[in-house]
This record gives C-alpha cells, sequence and structure tokens, in this order.
C-alpha cells in the first residue's frame, strides 16, 4: 500500500513509535532496566523484521519515523502502555502524543491489547541496541523547500452519487478488516473480481463474493508481512482468458524461498521475494479455480514495501495488434532507496524502479519463462546489460497503470516524503527517482524528506516530469485511478479520477489537460451516499480509509475501502455550486 509519515499502521507493532521519536522532551530518560541479552535482542530482531522493517528503519524518517534513539527519548514503560491503548494516552492531554496527533491529521492506531509484554519489550529491547539515528546526511543545501507547491487543490462543484455493491469478507478482526486493493473484471463474461492482499481472490457472482482462488493453499510458502502492501498483491486476466483460461497473480514470499531472477550483493538484506506466476484454469466458466501453474519471474527485494503490486494488460489492445497479450508490470523500488541502497535503482541495468512489458507467453527471457517483446525500448540497445523487459523506468511506486481511450498510459507514482504524482508512460523515458521527486530535486545520499528546486541547466538529465502532481499538505499517498470510460454519468466524461490512499480525499485530472511537459490542474470532488453528502471516512468508520479504485467492462467506476471491506459503484453525479470554496 508507499512510504509515507502515516500513523495508522494496523500490520506491523512499531509505527505507534513515531509519536516518540518525532518529540524530544528534552530530558534523560532512565530505560536501564530495557534487556541487553543477546537472545531477546535476536528475538526483538526477528520480530522487528517480520513485523516493522517495512515501515521502519534507523536512518530516517519513512512510512514510520526513523526509530534510531528512540529509547534516550521516552521510556519503556511509556511505550508499553501505548501500544495497549494509544487513544487513552492521546485523550489524557499528554502533550508528546497531542502533538502529533494533531500534526498527523489526527490518524491513530487501534490498541494492541492483546499483544504480550515478553513481545514488545523484545522489540524494545532491539531497537534501544540502535543509540542515534544513523543518518548519513549530505551538506545542507540550504534552498530546501518547505511547501514545495504553495497552490492548494480547488474544490469542485461535481458530487457523486455512490451506491453500496458488496462487503468483502474481514480477513482480520481489526482494522483494516480486509486488505482489499484493486477490482477488476474477467474479458469473457465482464464478471467482477476483486483481491485481498491477504491471499484470497473474489468473484462476485450476484454482487456477493464468493472465493475464486486462494494463494494461501496454491502457494504455501506465501507470507502477507512485513509491510502495507506486501501479500496477493495484483490480478490480471489475460485477454482471450475465454478461451486459453490463463491469468497472472504477484505475490509475497520469504527471503530464499526460490531462486531469484533478479537478486543483489549477499551483503544486502534480503525481506520477501516478489513473484510472477501464470495460472491455467482447466474450466474458464468455473466459479473456483482448479488448474496448474508456473512460475515466471521472481524479484528479491530489501524491505516489505514497494513490490511488484501492479500487473495489467492493455484493455484496447485487439487480437493481431503488437501490444496485444503484452503483460505490463509496475516494480518498485522495495525500500533500497531509505535503506541506503539508491544504487539499486535509476538504471536500465536493474528491476528496481521500473514498470515492465513482457510477453508472458514468449521464451526469449534469461530464465526462459517469458518474452521480451522486440519493440521494448532498451532491446536493441548498446549497452549489452541493459534489461529488455524494462520499458520505463525511474519509478518510487508505480502503483497502478492505467490506459486512456484515446490510448495514452498513465501510472501513479507513490511519493516519499513530499510529492504524489501521475505520470505519462512513454517507452524509454526517465521519470526520476531517486533524483526527482515529481518536479523537484532529491538527494538519495541525503535526507529524504526535503526536495530541492530544479537546477538551471535541468534540460540535460533527460527526466521526463509528471502531469500532474500535489505534495503532502494535501494527502500522502496517491491512489490511482481510471479515466471514466462508462455512461451513465455523463458528467465524468473526459475525467481521469484519483484520490489519496489514507485521506480518502477524491481528486480528478481533464484528459484534454495531459500533455508532456505540462501539468495538468488537479481538482477535488464530493460524494453522497443515497443523496446524502458524506465522505469515505465517516463511510468507513476509521480515519484511514485505504481507498482504491476499479472499473468494469462497461468503463463504470468503483470504490474500495480496506478498512471496512465494502465496494461502492458510481451511479450519479451532479454540478453543485455550492460546493465551490
Amino acid at each position: 500500500i508507499m512510504k509515507k509519515r502515516i500513523l495508522i499502521i494496523t500490520t506491523v507493532i512499531l509505527p505507534l513509535l513515531y509519536f516518540f521519536s518525532s518529540c524530544n522532551s528534552g530530558t534523560s530518560v532512565d530505560n536501564s532496566s530495557i534487556p541487553t541479552d543477546s537472545a531477546t535482542i535476536a528475538t526483538g530482531a526477528a520480530s522487528f523484521s517480520k513485523n516493522c522493517s517495512g515501515c521502519h528503519n534507523f536512518r530516517q524518517d519513512g512510512i514510520g519515523p526513523h526509530l534510531g534513539g528512540l529509547t534516550t527519548e521516552v521510556s519503556a514503560d511509556w511505550i508499553q502502555h501505548f501500544i495497549k491503548n494509544p487513544q487513552q494516552i492521546i485523550s489524557s492531554g499528554d502533550e508528546r502524543a497531542q502533538q502529533l496527533f494533531n500534526k498527523y491529521k489526527k490518524i491513530v492506531m487501534p490498541p494492541f491489547a492483546a499483544l504480550k509484554d515478553d513481545e514488545v519489550n523484545a522489540i524494545i529491547a532491539f531497537v534501544h541496541t540502535h543509540k542515534s539515528s544513523g543518518q548519513q546526511m549530505a551538506k545542507e543545501k540550504g534552498n530546501e523547500l518547505s511547501n514545495p507547491i504553495p497552490d492548494t487543490i480547488a474544490l469542485s462543484n461535481l458530487v457523486v452519487n455512490l451506491q453500496p455493491v458488496t462487503q468483502i469478507p474481514p480477513s482480520h478482526d481489526s482494522v483494516p478488516r480486509t486488505r482489499i486493493t484493486k477490482l477488476s473484471f474477467q474479458p469473457n463474461t465482464g464478471v467482477l473480481f476483486i483481491n485481498d492482499l491477504r491471499g484470497k481472490l473474489y468473484k462476485l457472482l450476484h454482487d456477493k463474493p464468493a472465493v475464486y482462488m486462494d494463494i494461501t493453499k496454491l502457494r504455501p510458502k506465501f507470507i502477507n508481512e512485513p509491510g502495507l502492501a506486501t501479500g496477493f498483491g495484483s490480478f490480471a486476466f489475460h485477454p482471450g482468458f475465454a478461451k486459453n483460461g490463463i491469468l497472472y497473480t504477484t505475490h509475497t514470499e520469504a527471503p530464499g524461498s526460490g531462486k531469484a531472477d533478479f537478486s543483489y550483493a549477499d551483503s544486502i538484506k534480503v525481506t520477501v521475494q516478489w513473484v510472477l506466476t501464470e495460472w491455467k484454469t482447466e474450466n474458464p466458466g468455473a466459479n473456483t479455480f482448479s488448474g496448474i501453474s508456473r512460475e515466471l519471474l521472481r524479484v528479491n527485494m530489501v524491505a516489505g514495501i514497494h513490490g511488484v503490486q501492479e500487473i495489467n494488460f492493455n484493455p484496447l489492445s485487439k487480437s493481431g495488434d503488437e501490444d496485444y497479450g503484452q503483460l505490463y508490470i509496475g516494480v518498485g523500488d522495495g525500500g533500497s532507496v531509505e535503506n541506503t541502497y539508491p544504487f539499486l535503482v535509476h538504471s536500465i541495468e536493474k528491476i528496481w524502479g521500473t514498470i515492465l512489458r513482457i510477453d508472458p507467453m514468449g521464451r526469449n527471457s534469461a530464465n526462459g519463462q517469458y518474452g521480451i517483446p522486440k519493440s521494448n525500448p532498451f532491446v536493441q540497445n548498446q549497452n549489452t546489460k541493459a534489461l529488455g523487459e524494462i520499458y520505463a523506468y525511474g519509478f518510487r511506486n508505480p502503483h497502478r497503470i492505467t490506459w486512456s481511450k484515446s490510448g495514452t498510459m498513465l501510472a501513479c507514482n507513490i511519493g516519499q516524503g513530499n510529492i504524489e504524482s501521475v505520470n505519462l508512460i512513454m517507452p524509454g523515458h526517465d521519470y526520476g527517482w531517486p533524483i526527482r521527486e515529481g518536479t523537484f530535486v532529491l538527494d538519495p545520499h541525503g535526507d529524504l524528506n526535503k526536495v530541492y528546486p530544479l537546477p538551471a541547466n535541468d534540460s540535460i538529465y533527460k527526466i521526463t516530469y509528471p502531469v500532474a502532481e500535489y505534495d503532502h499538505g494535501e494527502g500522502a499517498a496517491i491512489s490511482g485511478g481510471f479515466e471514466y470510460w462508462g455512461t451513465a454519468i455523463p458528467q465524468l466524461k473526459g475525467k481521469y479520477l484519483f484520490g489519496d490512499i489514507p485521506a480518502g480525499r477524491l481528486f480528478y485530472i481533464d484528459m484534454v489537460d495531459i500533455k508532456q511537459g505540462k501539468q495538468a490542474p488537479i481538482k477535488e470532488w464530493k460524494i453522497s451516499i443515497n443523496g446524502s453528502p458524506s465522505t469515505l471516512r465517516k463511510l468507513c468508520g476509521s480515519n484511514r480509509v485505504d481507498l482504491h479504485f476499479g472499473r468494469d467492462s462497461q468503463g463504470e467506476l468503483y470504490i474500495l475501502t480496506k478498512a471496512d471491506g465494502k465496494v461502492y459503484k458510481l451511479v450519479s453525479a451532479t454540478m453543485n455550486p455550492a460546493n465551490v470554496h
């Protein structure tokens, strides 16, 4: 689900600690009672790696803050109490908790009352071994931008009415109840499918979810932690599914579960492996999957973030077209940059931080399990080490890939500490990460939460910049959407709808404004439910919405909210002048 300073992280334990690491009371803390024996620290290190490393490191802030030096600033007892009931500490008026509660937009994690004290103590013991942040900062440039995009997103007069469609069964007993991330359809029938990162693919039968595929049973080495977006990442039906019964999935497994096709030096840690699998069903019309599978590729990742969360076919391509059956794959940087390995990305010789284009039924790849289309931009490159699979590069997390009706390819890139972007994807182009974040300079060896103005000679870098972007004054992580292709809501014609994952804010840009080298103005839109104004936060009952979009075979759009596992369809719209501020 992305590297943000977000307070609510329910799949890990330590995110709550950013309450403390960002505020230093200035007083000495006596934590001499924290265990220092190697056995406890080793237990804590293992637990940290499993539950926390996807969001925290000891260098600098990411999804959660860096934890270096934490136990010199706050007591272990305080941490223990906060873990058990964070809302109680905030409500008590505690100055430290209140300050950050307000700073981080009043988003708070749920209590972890069921955790045993020994579990938390071991993690704290491991954190205690990191006495300082260990930040290796480059020289301050002195011109960092505190507010990269001063203009605020304008509120439009568009109000879209939502209709509840279904409720996905809870896959956990705490928020988020589900981890639903993608809604798509079977090409031959138009039937909708929805995946839950915790391992299930649901088929909607008369709007009722039924398990079509359970990755946890089909792949025994499957894991869905650490991190916000590990697990059953994505799925895509081959456009010829009606005849060949083939679909594709991505999922995570533990380090060493298989031989990686894309790896790096043994001295660099591996937290998870992402796996791309082809499945062939015995009966394309069946309500549950039964068939065979084969692995196409496997990628090692430094951390449990920014993985292979998107695979997609071009929905406009027809049988006989050059692009028909070519699979596009969004590969994130795997947290390599914030874990001090920026050299793993921004290269046509490495897979991390790229969008790939492969022929899944071909066999001319290095491992012989898939094909590399001859028309890919780096196939004939003079650099003999260039990966022919790469279609475009320079991404942190190409979270969603889609196409406009006119054939324009778009991808949303989740940023680090400042910029969320929509990008016009062109073969062979460089999108800048990690020397750029949006239209701003980033120092990959310095503080990743600071950006700087572009240099006067910027054109020499030949970087392709976003067609739309917003900063973290407006949100925290972009949720890629779709151009509206339907007919039920004429007010949405020509609009690309997207939003912000945690906040649940809803945005759009007009497709006519999407042009290379120019920024399309972003506008906000509102929702109603059964004709009454509402918000996604109100509907899902959580300050962290975990917003995602889907589109059906008729071009109509859907909204998914992880927090409560609900799915809504956009059914009508009004243009309300009173909405404009």
